[in-house]
C-alpha cells in the first residue's frame, strides 16, 4: 500500500507544479494568451484517457499507470525542450492530459486492491495525500519560479516522474501484472 501512496504523492505533486503555473510557463514562450486554449486541449485529452482507463482499468492497470506515466513524462519533455512553438505546446498538452487524465482512477483502483480490508482507510489516506500534493505543488513550483525560473517547471516534473516510473515498476503488488481472460471473469 505505501508504494502506490508514494505515487499518489508523487504524481500529484509533479502535475500541480505544472498545472498550477501554466500561465507563467507559457509567458515565457510569449503564449499567456493562449493558457485558456492550452488548457481546453489539456482537459480534452483527460476526459479521452479517463474514458480509455474505464473500459481497460480492470484486465491492464499496470500498463495503463505505465502508459500514463510515459504520456505525462513525453508531455513534459517537449514542454522542457522544444516549447518554443506554439504546436509542440499543444501536442504537450494533449500527451500530458492523456497521461494525466486517468490517474486518479488508476490510483484509486490500485490501492484499493493494495489495501485490501483496510481499503476504506487508504481511500481516505489517499484524499488527504493528494491535497497535500496540491499544496506542496504550489509551494514546490513558487520556489522553482523565484530560484530557477518557468523553464524549470517541466524538469523537475521529469525528475518526478522518474520516481513515480520506477515505483511502479517496482511495486508489484499495488500495480499488478494484467489479469488473463479467465481470471478477470
Amino acid at each position: 500500500m505505501t508504494p502506490v501512496l508514494l505515487v499518489v504523492l508523487t504524481v500529484v505533486l509533479a502535475h500541480t507544479i505544472l498545472y498550477t503555473y501554466i500561465a507563467t510557463f507559457l509567458d515565457k514562450f510569449g503564449m499567456v494568451g493562449s493558457t485558456a486554449r492550452v488548457l481546453f486541449v489539456f482537459g480534452t485529452a483527460s476526459v479521452a484517457a479517463i474514458s480509455l482507463v474505464g473500459f481497460h482499468i480492470h484486465r491492464h492497470l499496470r500498463r495503463l499507470m505505465i502508459t500514463g506515466t510515459f504520456l505525462f513524462a513525453a508531455g513534459a519533455t517537449l514542454l522542457a525542450t522544444l516549447a518554443g512553438s506554439p504546436g509542440i505546446v499543444y501536442a504537450a498538452a494533449a500527451l500530458w492530459g492523456l497521461g494525466f487524465g486517468g490517474m486518479a482512477t488508476l490510483l484509486q483502483t490500485a490501492l484499493g486492491q493494495a489495501a485490501g480490508a483496510a481499503a476504506d482507510t487508504a481511500q481516505a489516506m489517499l484524499v488527504t495525500l493528494w491535497n497535500t500534493a496540491l499544496a506542496l505543488g504550489g509551494v514546490a513550483g513558487g520556489l522553482l519560479l523565484d530560484g530557477l525560473g518557468a523553464g524549470s517547471f517541466p524538469w523537475s516534473v521529469l525528475a518526478i516522474l522518474a520516481l513515480v516510473l520506477l515505483t511502479v515498476v517496482v511495486d508489484r503488488h499495488g500495480f499488478p501484472a494484467p489479469r488473463s481472460r479467465t481470471s478477470a471473469r
